[in-house]
């Protein structure tokens, strides 16, 4: 016969039990809570990605590029003509001549175009090194763009056409599950200024970018850092590789656009919005890679996945 002071003590530690386990549980309220997060969360990705997709597939966007031609000093004519020394994918087939002296570039035009958004027979264009943008030459009816741009000491022709098959038959994009556990809390550690850093690219050549400071986050209990840059935009830009880099992430690494740090040098970082870089869907971008620093031991499964490109475009002929 089991004493009576011991069924007290068995009874009073069975309401204990209950009494904890209905604490533990979750109530509707939190229940409810938790819900609502989650559909704003989703919410605030399908936006995101909407935005992203949109912005990449315009005419004019990454998926539309179909050349870089380098443009040495002398004179270049340009079209898509087999005729010319600088041969395009698309547009007319003598677009006119490219002439470079002492780092400038003169435009004569062969074909119906506009520069700027005005009907021009050609003139000197300003490069994407000069602060008011590159001269835009617009051809077929505007759906094609050429451009110069300034990389390493050198000139290139970039141009874009909006029938692009890279474009015509974008193939979508693919992302990491991700979720909110993959929005970190951050601290922005201030370099001295003046700072830059050397940033190579995927075309060889080297940049020495502005490197205002470092950004620190913990996952999982570790500690780590990524070198930010700054391009001028009012973000901070992340260039980084991780251990999904070439194992169902783009090789060359991911972008993040982070936000500038508040005045205690707090930020959030959204692995969720990391974003792959123009030269996974062209081989014709000149994309930087991530530094040393930037290499993560890490797997960030979040974010964009890997594109794949379409198996019957002109690339992968």
């Amino acid at each position: 016969m089991v004493p009576a002071r011991t069924l007290t003590l068995l009874a009073a530690a069975a309401l204990a039990m209950a009494a904890c386990s209905r604490d533990a549980a979750p109530s509707a309220a939190q229940e409810a809570a938790k819900a609502k997060a989650a559909a704003a969360f989703a919410a605030s990705e399908r936006t995101w990605r909407a935005q992203r997709l949109a912005e990449l597939t315009k005419p004019d966007g990454w998926a539309s590029l179909v050349g870089l031609h380098w443009l040495d000093r002398g004179s270049h004519r340009v079209g898509s003509a087999a005729d010319n020394g600088v041969r395009l994918s698309m547009g007319p087939p003598h677009l006119g001549v490219f002439s470079v002296r002492d780092g400038k570039v003169r435009f004569a035009a062969d074909a119906a175009v506009t520069v700027d958004g005005a009907t021009s027979r050609g003139g000197r264009l300003r490069t994407d090194a000069d602060a008011a943008g590159p001269s835009v030459i617009a051809f077929d009816d505007g759906k094609g763009l050429a451009t110069v741009i300034s990389r390493g000491g050198r000139l290139a022709l970039r141009v874009k056409h909006a029938d692009a098959d890279s474009r015509v038959h974008f193939t979508g994009l693919q992302y990491w599950p991700g979720g909110p556990q993959w929005r970190l809390q951050a601290r922005f550690v201030p370099h001295p200024p003046g700072r830059t850093l050397p940033i190579a690219n995927i075309i060889g050549t080297t940049d020495e970018i502005p490197n205002p400071g470092v950004v620190e986050f913990t996952r999982n209990g570790t500690p780590y850092r990524l070198e930010a840059l700054d391009q001028g935009e009012g973000t901070l830009f992340l260039v980084f590789a991780d251990r999904t880099s070439g194992h169902g992430s783009y090789g060359a690494g991911r972008f993040i656009d982070a936000p500038m740090p508040d005045a205690r040098g707090r930020l959030t970082l959204d692995f969720n919005r990391a974003y792959n870089p123009p030269c996974a869907f062209t081989p014709f971008a000149t994309c930087p890679l991530p530094p040393p620093e930037n290499r993560l031991d890490l797997r960030v499964e979040a974010g964009e996945k890997t594109y794949r490109k379409p198996e019957t475009s002109n690339e992968d002929a």
